[in-house]
């Protein structure tokens, strides 16, 4: 049962760990990778499904508490490893931002050596630095009265 639940929270953890900013993905290791996210919701479900029969089956068994416990949160991660197979993480992790703020380019704590996305549309100029577009992938903002999308 241990081994079943395992598998259902790495269907879950294993893409998130190789897809994730600021780590490079090798070839093997990304194809590998979405290939558990594309099957992971068939293979979690089939592994929390045998959790249930496999407790179901001990429940009369096993008599001590603390094997009992063992057996419930097991039964429990294998389930919410199946539930979160279903949640796009990604959508939560790069969603847009909406809201971009703004400050003189003298206050701005921007390095040097930091790459930024320039929009300059009839003289009102924006900067939106790479390192926060990383996370978000997208702004949308409105410059010189004409909404804009950014991306990266």
């Amino acid at each position: 049962m241990a081994f079943l639940t395992l598998i259902s929270l790495a269907c879950f953890a294993f893409p998130i760990y190789v897809i994730r900013p600021f780590r490079h993905q090798g070839m093997a290791e990304l194809a590998a990778a979405l290939f558990v996210k594309r099957i992971a919701p068939w293979v979690s479900a089939m592994c929390a499904v045998l959790c249930i029969a496999i407790a179901v089956q001990l429940r009369s068994r096993v008599r001590r508490w603390p094997l009992r416990v063992a057996m419930l949160v097991s039964l429990l991660l294998a389930v919410l490893g199946s539930v979160m197979t279903h949640v796009d993480v990604y959508e939560r992790m790069f969603h847009p931002l909406d809201a971009p703020a703004f400050e003189a380019a003298q206050q701005a704590k921007v390095d040097g050596d930091d790459m930024v996305i320039a929009v300059n549309l009839s003289g009102e100029a924006r900067a939106y630095p790479i390192r926060e577009m990383a996370y978000h992938h997208i702004v949308n903002d409105v410059v010189s009265g004409q909404p804009i999308v950014s991306t990266y």
